[in-house]
């Protein structure tokens, strides 16, 4: 007959093997690649060139210190050299009034109404635009929210490439609904496409962005001062 004390030690070890070994599946579940590495043929100096298009679009809210600086830009890889840009979108929630209207929606929005103008570069039925976004890569400066994340794996994106993540957005105080990208991948796998994600690419130059917004230690963007607390263009 089992002692109280041999079945104690069971019960510990079973235990420990169950908290531990979930949190290593959680730890492995949750990798994403080295961003610096070439994934899918493509070198770090090609994804950081996007991202600072991304970054550049920015110019389009005509101030160098937006209040939601989120931009994202779409690329045709098959192209030679660096890539195609095919277009271009930024958070444009408070200019259309339109709350869904992140960088990414207005990305993708943007994408099909160019990739179906009969008198535009592509001349795409629908259907075709449609089936196009699986040879596109989807470049944003900050790691999606779940309706963008789900928006990208239902456009059927070959890539989706982020700067900063969310964990680093909700630590500076943004609004973020709690569900990383990578969970929104792992739960979308009947989707007849795949898709390749890789975050923390040029972090360096997206963090600075997004982490003044909320902090009045950070430093201001290029081109902007403190102004009663918060960042201003300066000219």
């Amino acid at each position: 007959m089992m002692s109280l004390s041999s079945l104690g030690h069971i019960l510990l070890r079973l235990a420990v093997t169950l908290i531990f070994g979930t949190r290593s599946q959680a730890f492995r579940s949750s990798v994403i690649a080295n961003p610096t590495l070439s994934i899918n043929n493509i070198p770090f100096s090609t994804r950081a060139h996007w991202m600072r298009v991304a970054n550049a679009a920015l110019a389009d809210i005509k101030s160098p210190c937006p209040a939601s600086a989120f931009a994202t830009v779409i690329v045709n890889h098959s192209a030679a050299g660096l890539g195609e840009l095919v277009c271009i979108g930024v958070n444009s929630a408070m200019t259309t009034g339109n709350p869904t209207m992140h960088g990414e929606m207005a990305a993708i929005q943007n994408c099909t109404s160019i990739m179906t103008d009969p008198d535009g570069p592509f001349k795409f039925t629908p259907s075709r635009a449609e089936a196009a976004f699986t040879e596109l890569s989807l470049y944003t400066n900050a790691e999606s929210c779940p309706m963008c994340a789900s928006a990208i794996r239902w456009s059927g994106f070959r890539e989706y490439i982020y700067g900063t993540s969310i964990d680093s957005l909700i630590e500076q105080g943004w609004d973020q609904i709690r569900v990383p990208s990578i969970s929104i991948f792992g739960q979308s796998f009947d989707l007849p496409t795949q898709a390749r994600l890789l975050g923390g690419v040029l972090t360096n130059e997206t963090d600075p962005l997004f982490f003044w917004r909320f902090n009045p230690d950070f430093p201001c963007p290029t081109g902007c001062a403190r102004i009663a607390g918060t960042c201003e263009p300066s000219t």
